[in-house]
């Protein structure tokens, strides 16, 4: 997960001979990036339902799903970073800044795999590490885009990649393991290829829909409070149209009815179990009518779109809100470090010490990654993850350049 969250260098800046100028640091990318961290960790390990009412918990209502899909949107926006900000890199700068990211992708894909290798069986979670390599892989094309290019590319995934989950879901190899492991890719790799694009939990070519927003927010000028309101302010709107649709169409004008009559197999209340804690593990495809779902982790464009508003949402009002104090910059020192944290939060997942107590637990998993990423980045900077990294892509970047990485000027991934 990259920890760039510099603001682009201005045009001028790149037409002068003098050092580039650099923007301050937005602190507000990276603490949404600490709390969408935060949010993995409450679904992983505190419970989804109240015991007693059966009712959702309210961890899960604010975290499920979205807090995945505001780390897509947050990593969007660091690729538009460290690929020129609100100046794309052109010619040979962009094939370098290319290249860089393959092996960013390649070396995160590599590190979940490892660690789903470890995982028990059944897995305690649903690690994103695989995926998140692959958003990047699938993101190479997109690093040159225009803004407007941009924005109807997400809009075209938003639908686009739920309609092939659902046409294609059931003609491809079930996955061997809930989660892609080394041993999966290399037994079969069809399968471990189809989980991780198009049927998994973090569908790649779905969540693309985040990775072009946030390259589209990079883009943009995001030192103006308009921009920062505007972000906010289109977060709302989007969250609350794709709900308002799901509500007319669905519990209105007799969309509910059709999931009934053309899934018989389901009863109403297992149906509503999907509206409320998404699918296990798939959504149904009897009917087009389940697109129009908003269920977590459902990949519908409902869903996506709700995400992607509440995700907006969020990045806009910290942008506005952030400031240097002790909290802010806590949960930036999170966000700054979170390959790191969250592949040693995995890790002890896998341990399985959380079950009696979760609540202690998840206490205990967010005191000790705020302490050691505030620790660390004092003594350090970069995590050591993020730093090995860093360090492979800017080697990859010289060698396409030729010894002197003439992409300097953008902020470092």
């Amino acid at each position: 997960m990259s920890r760039t969250t510099h603001a682009p260098t201005t045009d001028a800046s790149r037409t002068t001979d003098a050092a580039p100028v650099r923007r301050p640091r937005l602190i507000a990318v990276d603490a949404a990036r600490g709390l969408a961290l935060i949010g993995m960790i409450a679904v992983h390990i505190l419970p989804a339902y109240d015991p007693e009412t059966f009712e959702p918990t309210l961890q899960w209502s604010l975290f499920a799903g979205r807090a995945a899909a505001l780390f897509a949107l947050l990593a969007g926006m660091s690729l538009a970073f460290s690929s020129g900000g609100r100046t794309p890199h052109r010619g040979r700068a962009l094939t370098a800044t290319r290249a860089g990211l393959v092996v960013r992708a390649l070396l995160i894909a590599a590190v979940g795999l490892s660690i789903n290798q470890v995982m028990p069986s059944p897995a305690p979670a649903l690690g994103i590490l695989v995926y998140y390599g692959a958003f990047f892989l699938l993101a190479v094309p997109l690093l040159g885009l225009r803004r407007r290019t941009l924005a109807g590319t997400a809009a075209v995934l938003a639908v686009l990649g739920p309609v092939l989950v659902h046409v294609l879901g059931p003609a491809l190899p079930a996955p061997a393991a809930a989660n892609p492991t080394v041993g999966s890719v290399l037994a079969e790799p069809g399968a471990a290829l189809a989980q991780v694009l198009l049927t998994g939990t973090y569908p790649a070519v779905p969540y693309l829909t985040f990775l072009c927003a946030g390259l589209l927010l990079g883009r943009t000028d995001l030192h103006e409070v308009v921009v920062r309101v505007r972000i906010a302010v289109l977060g709302v709107v989007l969250a609350l149209g794709a709900w308002f649709v799901y509500w007319v169409l669905v519990l209105q004008a007799g969309g509910y009815d059709q999931l009934m009559r053309h899934t018989p197999w389901l009863s109403e209340d297992q149906i509503d179990e999907i509206l409320v804690w998404g699918p296990s593990p798939d959504l149904p495809t009897s009917t087009w009518w389940w697109l129009l779902t908003p269920g977590p982790h459902s990949n519908t464009p409902v869903t996506l779109l709700m995400d992607l508003g509440t995700g907006l949402a969020v990045l806009g009002l910290f942008l506005l809100l952030a400031r240097p104090n002790r909290l802010w910059t806590t949960l930036a020192a999170m966000g700054g470090r979170t390959l790191t944290l969250y592949s040693a939060h995995l890790l002890a997942l896998a341990a399985a010490v959380h079950h009696e107590d979760r609540l202690l637990w998840f206490g205990v998993h967010v005191g000790v990654a705020a302490v050691l990423a505030v620790l660390w980045q004092r003594a350090f900077g970069q995590g050591p993850l993020e730093r090995v990294i860093a360090t492979a892509v800017r080697g990859t970047r010289r060698l396409v350049l030729g010894s002197t990485d003439r992409a300097a000027g953008s902020p470092r991934s």
